[in-house]
């Protein structure tokens, strides 16, 4: 499922228009990605939390060559799923 497809189930399930469930969807992911861009985290009970985790700089080497190169420290999101998330998928 891609995100057109996954607007367009919301569409349905809310009886709104696709416009208007695009927006919806874009103000969810906005609002989440805000939260995590100034450091914090998102705690949806029963689905699961999104938060930020630092990746230390670390060496690496370019599998090519051999060369050995610098990795520089990065941000990721993590997303955990919480547990009536995972029951939901294990029934």
């Amino acid at each position: 499922m891609n995100k057109s497809e996954l607007i367009e189930v919301v569409a349905e399930a809310v009886s709104l228009s696709r416009a208007d469930a695009e927006k919806a969807f874009n103000a969810v992911i906005d609002g989440i990605t805000g939260e995590l861009r100034k450091g914090g985290q998102v705690v949806i009970t029963g689905f699961g939390t999104f938060k930020v985790s630092h990746r230390a700089a670390r060496a690496g080497r370019n599998p090519q060559t051999g060369a050995t190169l610098q990795i520089a420290a990065v941000d990721v999101p993590v997303f955990k799923a919480g547990k009536g998330f995972k029951e939901e998928i294990n029934k």
